[in-house]
């Protein structure tokens, strides 16, 4: 009998009416035959909530006790839509993220699975039971409840899938499936009928937030295909897989951005061997994630050294790098938290002229100022104003249609 991985997302599960309405698909799924296994988020905003809640008790929470809180939203949506299946009566089983045997490191709250010991969920599986796993979290050697972050749920799901040997993952969610821009931004982008994961991972690390880059890394390493579509009607997704056509290349695949972004700057640097890596190695001891990296040297051997991170981080990357002011020899540190990101995407772009030049030329003609660019083989990032991201993406992808539709249509 063929195993299929359901993840629910917070909004499909957000209240007790939703909770039933996936209960229902859950038990059509088991009517056609498969074994299946589901991965719930938190109800709603309940994580949000949560949070909020040891703000108010406390200005420094634990991140253990944090961890130990986030993982109950999960727990109650788990518990809920395992009543509703059973009230339909289907046999129904909710399990932690312990009890599946996610084993992760010690990182709270972005931990890493590390393996999967799924003999509980087999056994289940064997009793005829729909198993249920709370999302977005797992154990440590130490016996801790850990979370695994934002896209917590999808790489948990992603994660079962592949040591379950199961057919497809499927991820559903308050969206029709993965589209060539946000479609809360670009009223009737299109939806894309299938992506590659290198392409997928681009558009997630670049602000799409239907799917995390973790869940995209699974299943790329283990060949999983993740269908993403929602939970709230039948129309059909969008399904993640290897790529399989050689020749559909060089073209626009999306737009993405992304509103997180925050620019560090230490002005005045020495160009000299070793600096950067001086820079660069304890905001990974701190696991402060650099992102764009901009090197602007001078005739006098003096450079600036630019790099952006999410502004969750950027107080501490500003903290480590004021430190590092007199060993560098640099003059100051300068910070910006009002940028943006946007990005277009698509295989082998880097092969074909005129993409950036397009670019370029259309945030140009809309008055965008670029502050920086990067690059690689399959996107084109451009930092600018945060102000101007949402007027950019609408401009770029009007700009790249023709090309978008071409490669849905081909």
């Amino acid at each position: 009998m063929a195993l299929v991985v359901q993840k629910y997302g917070g909004s499909s599960v957000a209240d007790s009416a939703k909770l039933r309405q996936v209960a229902q698909r859950i038990g059509e799924t088991s009517k056609k035959g498969y074994q299946v296994l589901v991965v719930v988020s938190a109800m709603g905003d309940t994580t949000d909530e949560l949070i909020k809640m040891a703000y108010q008790v406390t200005e420094q929470p634990e991140n253990r006790e944090m961890d130990v809180l986030l993982s109950t939203g999960e727990l109650i949506s788990s518990t809920l839509l395992t009543m509703a299946l059973s009230s339909l009566g289907y046999k129904a089983i909710s399990l932690s993220g312990a009890q599946a045997g996610i084993q992760t490191d010690s990182n709270h709250n972005s931990a890493r699975i590390i393996s999967v010991g799924p003999k509980r969920i087999y056994d289940e599986l064997q009793k005829g039971n729909i198993v249920i796993v709370a999302g977005f979290q797992g154990i440590n050697s130490g016996m801790d409840t850990t979370t695994l972050g934002r896209g917590g749920s999808d790489t948990t799901a992603v994660a079962l899938a592949a040591s379950l040997g199961a057919e497809e993952c499927q991820i559903y969610t308050d969206v029709e499936g993965i589209h060539a821009a946000d479609p809360r931004v670009v009223p009737g982008a299109v939806k894309l009928e299938e992506i590659g994961y290198d392409e997928m991972l681009e558009m997630a690390s670049s602000g799409a937030r239907v799917m995390h880059s973790r869940a995209v890394e699974l299943g790329e390493l283990y060949e999983i295909p993740i269908l993403v579509a929602s939970s709230f009607s039948s129309t059909p997704g969008t399904i993640i897989r290897k790529e399989r056509a050689m020749e559909v290349r060089n073209r626009i695949r999306g737009i993405a951005h992304d509103t997180n972004v925050a620019r560090v700057t230490i002005q005045g640097v020495p160009d000299k061997p070793g600096n950067a890596a001086k820079i660069l190695e304890p905001l990974a001891k701190a696991k402060v994630s650099v992102d764009t990296i901009i090197l602007n040297a001078s005739a006098e051997k003096i450079v600036d050294f630019t790099f952006t991170v999410s502004r969750n981080d950027l107080d501490k990357a500003k903290t480590i790098m004021t430190s590092m002011i007199d060993s560098l020899g640099a003059r100051e540190v300068v910070t910006d938290s009002s940028l943006a990101k946007v990005s277009i995407i698509g295989t082998g772009m880097q092969n074909t002229p005129g993409y950036a030049a397009l670019m370029f030329r259309t945030l140009y003609d809309e008055n965008i100022n670029i502050q920086l660019i990067s690059t690689s083989e399959i996107k084109i990032t451009c930092i600018i104003n945060e102000q101007d991201a949402e007027h950019a993406v609408r401009a770029l992808y009007k700009s790249f249609e023709s090309e978008i539709t071409k490669r849905i249509k081909t």
